[in-house]
């Protein structure tokens, strides 16, 4: 989850958007700006598109992270 600097939230979520590791984005309401899905090989990696490319994103003012560990998606029947 991303929070950004009032008026940035384009600017960032279109900066987010170049980043091949980041497999879905969404601009939300509510405690956070931008959720993310990134994918990465390892821990080590991850923590490195966070901190070194995400975070660095101009307008970026914080960022909280959590590990998907199990995912299910229901059919629209």
């Amino acid at each position: 989850m991303v929070n950004v600097d009032i008026g940035k939230e384009d600017e960032v979520f279109n900066k987010l958007l170049e980043l091949p590791e980041v497999m879905e984005i969404y601009m939300v309401y509510g405690v956070h700006d931008i959720i993310v899905i990134l994918r990465a090989q390892d821990m080590d990696t991850m923590r490195s598109v966070i901190t070194q490319k995400i975070r660095k994103i101009n307008g970026v003012k914080s960022t909280v992270t959590s590990i998907i560990i199990k995912k299910q998606v229901k059919s629209s029947q």
